[in-house]
């Protein structure tokens, strides 16, 4: 039999056609029709046809006869719809049975095409080359679809990349002013990674740190303090305490911050800002808004004494939260030109106290489970090489 079912397969014809019937005249009458234009193989039972269907060269299409013992031709063509290899090979019922309510059931169950015996080879042939040419035309547009996908998703990286590297570049230069905060920005996104991967199932916190929104705090934390661009030097480098005036000079680099990323929006977007703003969560300039979000607010206090505005409680971005605790247990153990670092349990101790006062209670709370974690990180982005 198998001799027989691959008595046409030597052509060089580049398109398969199976050919299904349990009828060897009617194979062989086929076969000789088909032999000059295509690479023909034969199966002479249902059951045999599903295993030829999945051998390489899968075939393009199969002509499938509905009466056979065993497996009819409906059982095949459910079979071959079902099997992710043969789903989408065109399958034309050619067959005796020309009621209508058979040609029905069988596009019903995925035929594209039905015709009856006894074959007419002009109507046949025309009939195959229509639907292989409709297969090469859907095999070439998933091709392509599959090419821009792959287009769009390395364009998209390569823009995502771009922009972190731009905006890391801009944190760089507000930091390197401060030059003995060097890896301040590696060291102060883990610990808000770290904060949000303890919160994120919390009650209070998980509607605000779903995966998309988590991606968002930790690429925005490095822009915190842009607005250091705009201190003086005489004050932003002073090697001692700062005067109250200073002090008050210092504290607008929160506000200086974020209207620099607004202006910056606005210069670029124009007539367009504010409609872009109504949909933060979906759009492009999300990524800025938590950016601003986080710069204006990461010294207000839960208590409502903080900068620049005052505010209390949950009217704090969770996100500003999250990285207010960060930037002062940072700033805390690490050391300053105005300062030395403070030893690891009077930081715990500090911020314990400020649970409820500058912090939020939860997220101190969380930093006090991570104490291990956040003390790892800040060895991990040391300033202070290590001794080899």
């Amino acid at each position: 039999m198998a001799e027989y079912e691959n008595r046409y397969a030597g052509t060089n014809a580049q398109q398969t056609v199976l050919v299904v019937d349990d009828t060897k005249d009617n194979l062989t009458i086929i076969g000789e029709l088909l032999e000059p234009h295509y690479r023909v193989r034969l199966a002479l039972s249902g059951e045999r046809a599903l295993k030829v269907a999945q051998i390489a060269p899968v075939p393009d299409l199969i002509l499938l006869d509905v009466m056979m013992p065993d497996m009819d031709g409906y059982a095949v063509l459910e079979r071959l719809r079902a099997t992710p290899a043969t789903s989408d090979i065109p399958v034309i019922f050619v067959t005796a049975m020309n009621a209508t309510e058979d040609e029905e059931k069988g596009l019903h169950l995925g035929a594209v095409d039905y015709v009856t015996k006894p074959i007419r080879p002009a109507i046949l042939l025309a009939r195959i080359q229509t639907h292989l040419e409709l297969k090469q035309a859907r095999d070439w547009l998933m091709d392509q679809n599959g090419y821009l996908e792959s287009e769009v998703k390395r364009r998209m990286w390569e823009n995502e990349l771009i922009k972190d590297i731009s905006l890391n570049a801009l944190a760089m230069l507000a930091e390197k002013r401060d030059n003995e905060t060097g890896n301040h920005l590696h060291r102060t996104q883990s610990y808000v990674e770290a904060l949000m991967a303890h919160l994120c199932d919390h009650p209070r916190f998980r509607d605000h740190l779903n995966a998309k929104q988590r991606e968002l705090i930790a690429k925005a934390t490095p822009l915190h303090d842009i607005g250091k661009v705009g201190i003086p030097d005489a004050i932003l480098l002073k090697p001692g305490r700062l005067t109250p005036e200073e002090f008050e000079i210092m504290k607008t680099h929160a506000q200086i911050g974020a209207t620099a990323l607004e202006e910056a929006i606005k210069r670029v977007l124009g007539k367009n800002f504010d409609m872009l703003k109504m949909e933060r969560e979906d759009s492009p300039l999300a990524f800025i808004e938590m950016a601003l979000q986080i710069a204006v607010s990461h010294h207000e206090k839960w208590d409502g004494s903080g900068y620049p505005s005052g505010l209390a409680g949950e009217a704090i971005p969770v996100s500003a939260r999250l990285m207010a605790l960060a930037d002062v247990f940072d700033a805390l153990i690490c050391r300053r030109h105005y300062k030395d670092p403070v030893p690891i349990e009077k930081v715990v101790e500090i911020i314990r106290e400020g649970r409820g006062k500058h912090f939020d209670p939860d997220i101190v709370d969380a930093f006090l489970s991570l104490q291990d974690q956040f003390i790892e990180i800040a060895h991990r982005f040391s300033d202070i090489p290590e001794s080899k």
